[in-house]
């Protein structure tokens, strides 16, 4: 368990390592754009590698996402859905229990794919853990 230094900051479960990790993988997948040409078929070096930045259903970027959103314990998909939340400005850090508490209502099994259909959530994510005093900075020098 993650404690802030200061006593009015809420206490993480989800290590902020770990949340820094969803974030990067929820920004290559915000990345992503539709599928423009399912039936093209050129090869990369003919269509400049476009297709890279398509979401395909072969792609695993989605995949790999929701995993690492369904590979955590309850309390931390408690904490990344508040993150989130408090990132986009629907609670502040202040109304940290109250969101925590409203984030129960989207069930275990749902919050991967909630996470993922969120648009520019690695955004909200990267804002609230810097509300916390965390930095993604400090986070890819670490890593």
């Amino acid at each position: 368990m993650i404690t802030q230094a200061d006593p009015t900051m809420p206490e993480l479960t989800l290590n902020p390592d770990t949340a820094y990790a969803i974030l990067l993988k929820a920004r290559e997948f915000d990345g992503k754009v539709e599928e423009t040409d399912p039936d093209a078929a050129s090869n990369p070096s003919d269509d400049n590698s476009t297709d890279a930045l398509e979401d395909r259903p072969s792609d695993p970027t989605l995949h790999e996402l929701t995993s690492a959103i369904r590979d955590l314990n309850d309390d931390e998909q408690l904490d990344l859905i508040t993150l989130i939340w408090v990132g986009r400005g629907d609670f502040t850090l202040a109304e940290w229990d109250e969101a925590r508490l409203s984030a129960r209502d989207i069930g275990r099994a749902r919050t991967p794919r909630y996470v993922a259909e969120i648009p520019l959530v690695s955004d909200y994510l990267e804002d609230a853990l810097s509300q916390l005093g965390l930095s993604i900075d400090d986070y890819l020098d670490a890593h």
